[in-house]
């Protein structure tokens, strides 16, 4: 499917074309698969109460709001260069060291919730408090795991990315249906699963990038390193908020039953991202190669159009028949609400997903100006959604809005940064 080695000799145009669209298919039909397995979890929510429902919705999108993307960006980003310039041991040297960063911060954060979960427990109305620490461990592979996915993507290593991803997804249903059908744990037991499924996925992808991170470590300049990696964990963190923030905010301004609806419909609108997303990722390696190369590759526009065609025909897709995967996945009084979100909600994500390829051409190749104008955009959107959420169809209004105003941004910053001269086709 695909080698952990960059090739070393140059493709024909057919041949590159050929090689992008296996490796993306493969991507797409493990990222859909295992992103299928993770959503089947959901069909579990008719053995819950609406208010453990909802609480696991909110459980999710904190483990959700943590950067994961630009982590996994981050390191497949240092992967591609070393691979390409011949860094290997400076490349071992980085891992271990965002490793360690990750892992510092991760208990950090711990020993802050620990300080305040009596208001955490209050706020969020949770009646098994293991439920939050459960999410605390979900926190601390959701560092660990997109590192390792990245180091695997910016290998070109597909082939065991999909599986980690598949595998994921295996474990998360898996153990969430024994601890909610068998043990009823509710939440908790569905977060337990979510935990146990990133177990399992990191450890696949840590096995396969073992060649890497435990290669012998060299010095390397850790300014150089911190230009290079904190931009881009900037602007990806921002672009994660205005996909996931929106969840605790609901969680906080409305009831436990209007959270699970609003969760229902959150769950089905971002399955697009699992549609098009691969795309991107299989572009992003490809791209940080030319730049570093200073060559021109019109790949950017192909993923582009075929994001766009199918982010569309996906939310409207959505919009038609989710009523009717509302009623097969949720109990019927989720139809009514669910329902009446879900054109606003799908139709959020496609300038998300159209902007998620912008951004990802403007960092594969270093251009790091839109970071600040992306920052000042996901402040902005958290201020906002304190103001405006009357109703859920005003937040999801908001997050409409905002995510408009991304795609303008990345838009803007793509014309005007110039490409390459030397030209190549897509590699």
């Amino acid at each position: 499917m695909s080698t952990a080695k960059p090739a070393t000799m140059p493709l024909t145009n057919t041949a590159q074309r050929s090689s992008f669209f296996r490796q993306s298919g493969w991507l797409m039909i493990a990222n859909i698969a295992g992103g299928a397995l993770m959503w089947l979890v959901h069909f579990l929510s008719k053995k819950l109460p609406n208010t453990e429902y909802g609480l696991f919705s909110t459980y999710l999108s904190v483990a959700m709001c943590i950067p994961t993307m630009p982590l996994q960006v981050a390191l497949a980003h240092q992967t591609a260069l070393a691979l390409a310039r011949g860094r290997l041991g400076a490349l071992a040297g980085i891992i271990r060291v965002i490793w360690l960063a990750t892992s510092v911060i991760w208990l950090i954060g711990a020993a802050a919730v620990f300080l305040v979960q009596k208001w955490i427990i209050q706020d969020w109305h949770i009646t098994n408090p293991a439920g939050l620490w459960v999410t605390m461990g979900v926190v601390l592979l959701s560092f660990w795991l997109p590192m390792f996915w990245g180091v695997l993507q910016g290998q070109q290593n597909f082939l065991w990315l999909g599986w980690s991803m598949i595998l994921n997804g295996v474990g998360r249903l898996g153990i969430a249906s024994i601890c909610v059908l068998a043990l009823h744990f509710y939440a908790a037991g569905m977060m337990t699963g979510v935990l146990l499924g990133l177990v399992l996925a990191a450890t696949l992808a840590a096995w396969h990038s073992r060649r890497l991170w435990q290669a012998s470590s060299a010095p390397f300049d850790y300014r150089a390193l911190l230009k290079e990696i904190i931009p881009p964990m900037f602007g990806l963190a921002a672009f994660q908020f205005l996909f996931t923030g929106d969840m605790m905010f609901v969680r906080s301004y409305f009831n436990e039953d209007t959270t699970g609806f609003y969760g229902g419909a959150g769950t089905l609108s971002r399955a697009l991202m699992w549609l098009v997303g691969p795309l991107a990722a299989v572009m992003f390696p490809r791209l940080v190669h030319s730049a570093a190369k200073s060559e021109k590759s019109d790949l950017m526009k192909m993923v582009l159009i075929g994001t766009g065609v199918l982010a569309v025909l996906g939310a409207v897709a959505l919009s038609i028949i989710g009523p009717y995967v509302i009623l097969l996945v949720y109990k019927r009084e989720f139809v009514q609400v669910t329902s009446s979100l879900l054109p606003w909600y799908a139709g959020a994500m496609v300038p998300l997903a159209l902007a998620n390829v912008l951004l990802s051409n403007l960092l594969a190749r270093s251009q790091f100006k839109v970071v600040v104008p992306l920052a000042i955009l996901a402040v902005g959107y958290g201020f906002a959604l304190t103001r405006f959420h009357d109703t859920l169809i005003t937040v999801l209004k908001t997050m409409g809005a905002f995510n408009l105003m991304l795609l303008v941004i990345c838009g803007w910053f793509t014309i005007s940064t110039p490409e390459p001269r030397k030209t190549l086709s897509p590699a």
